[in-house]
């Protein structure tokens, strides 16, 4: 069990491309899961759960440590959002009593795209000491501290709007995959940076489906 783990236990040669099994079922457990999340379906969320477990292990072992400890924070999230889901408040309710889609005040999305560069910052400052000041768990400095920082930042403000279902979280991942495919590619974990390559194109579905459904809605009255 501990070689699944492994990144060096492969399980299939594709093209001369070494595919392990930790790459290969993370990333397709975790396509099937934005695709839902696409759909507004609420599998996406405990689907999506086994998808940042495999993925912890990962990114540790190809130095993203950003990335590593976002899957913690996802792992959490996940649960969290199957949770907000499936209890909504009486007035956030649709028609299969589970939470509207709603849209992000501009103000307010602003506020948050600001507060995700600072934090970016300071992130990617402790990232890139990070093998430093505890060289026996981290042997290797963490690759594009300030990039990864970056994607590891907005995916938590993605993470948040998607639990409250906004519209907006499919703009702020559609930032984010296109980064995260570059950086996959040049770290070699090349299936994970075709998965996000692929996952641009869902974010772009999940924004028109979700602002079609938000649409849909009639008005509420008071």
């Amino acid at each position: 069990m501990a070689d699944f783990f492994d990144i060096n236990t492969i399980f299939f040669t594709l093209w001369d491309y070494p595919m392990s099994y930790l790459e290969f079922f993370g990333a397709v457990i975790g396509a099937v899961a934005v695709w839902l999340s696409a759909l507004a379906n609420i599998w996406s969320w405990p689907i999506g759960a086994v998808s940042v477990f495999l993925f912890f292990f990962l990114f540790y072992q190809v130095q993203l440590y950003p990335d590593m400890f976002l899957q913690v924070f996802f792992l959490i999230m996940n649960l969290q959002g199957w949770w907000r889901w499936t209890h909504p408040k009486q007035n956030e309710a649709n028609n299969d009593q589970e939470l509207r889609i709603s849209r992000m005040p501009t103000r307010q999305f602003v506020v948050w795209t600001l507060s995700g560069l600072v934090a970016t910052v300071l992130l990617g400052t402790f990232a890139s000491n990070l093998h430093d000041w505890f060289p026996v768990l981290f042997s290797k400095p963490s690759a594009f501290p300030y990039l990864d920082s970056f994607t590891t930042v907005m995916s938590v403000v993605a993470t948040f709007l998607m639990i409250e279902k906004r519209v907006e979280c499919w703009y702020v991942w559609l930032g984010v995959d296109a980064i995260l495919t570059y950086m996959y590619f040049v770290k070699g974990v090349k299936f994970v940076g075709i998965e996000y390559f692929v996952f641009c194109f869902i974010a772009a579905v999940g924004a028109w489906h979700w602002t079609q459904e938000y649409r849909s809605y009639k008005p509420r009255t008071v």
